[in-house]
């Protein structure tokens, strides 16, 4: 699915969020600790748009970037050379269950709307454990479900209704936004996907709302 819609997948998600998915990145990236320096793995990297951030907002920070889809990684390579920051970003074919790189080597692990479509969650999160230092970051982004009821059915009725529609016509697929409004739904409890986290051995996890819970960033700290 990610090989097919690659090459309009920006603009997909800035027309289907209004752009609000740049605000949502924005503020990923203001979550990494103030203390933290060295290297971020970012997986499900797709187009790059978080590591492009990251490094626009903290330029002493260098960025590895792992994804399965080629066409993603192709896009991103571009956009990456087009910046001027390929002495920054280094991105990887690569697969979050078998990361392609050492034992605690990464000072911070984000994942921006990537592990929805990782099954095997928990064996994931142990492989993130496994990569990051000893007082390493975890943030995780993903979308979440209003609970306030006005605008709890006015989303519900966008993302459920108008979304899959818009989304599949607009990619060409006849599935891929389908695809994305029924994982959200599968996709656990935030306090249930908090449980997993801490499972993994990650400890004081916390869980913020952005844009009215419409998207939450999950951010979790490795043990020392």
């Amino acid at each position: 699915m990610f090989e097919t819609i690659a090459e309009g997948y920006d603009f997909q998600n800035r027309f289907l969020s209004l752009r609000v998915d740049t605000y949502w990145r924005k503020k990923m990236v203001e979550n990494i600790r103030d203390d933290i320096n060295g290297t971020v793995l970012d997986v499900a990297t797709g187009t790059a748009e978080v590591a492009l951030e990251i490094v626009r907002q903290r330029p002493g920070l260098k960025v590895l970037g792992i994804d399965f889809s080629a066409n993603m990684l192709k896009i991103g390579r571009e956009k990456v050379k087009k910046k001027g920051f390929e002495d920054k970003i280094h991105l990887f074919l690569g697969d979050a269950l078998k990361i392609p790189f050492k034992e605690f080597q990464f000072d911070v692990l984000t994942i921006a709307f990537g592990i929805r479509n990782i099954k095997e969650r928990e064996e994931a999160l142990r492989e993130f454990y496994t990569v990051l230092k000893p007082g390493g970051q975890l943030i995780i982004m993903e979308f979440g479900l209003p609970n306030t009821p006005l605008i709890g059915h006015l989303y519900q009725f966008y993302f459920n209704r108008i979304l899959p529609w818009l989304g599949n016509t607009i990619s060409r697929t006849g599935y891929a936004y389908t695809y994305l409004a029924n994982s959200v739904h599968k996709f656990p409890l935030p306090e249930d996907f908090v449980g997993m986290i801490e499972k993994a051995g990650f400890r004081e996890v916390k869980i913020k709302k952005l844009t009215f819970g419409t998207a939450l960033l999950f951010i979790a700290r490795k043990s020392t």
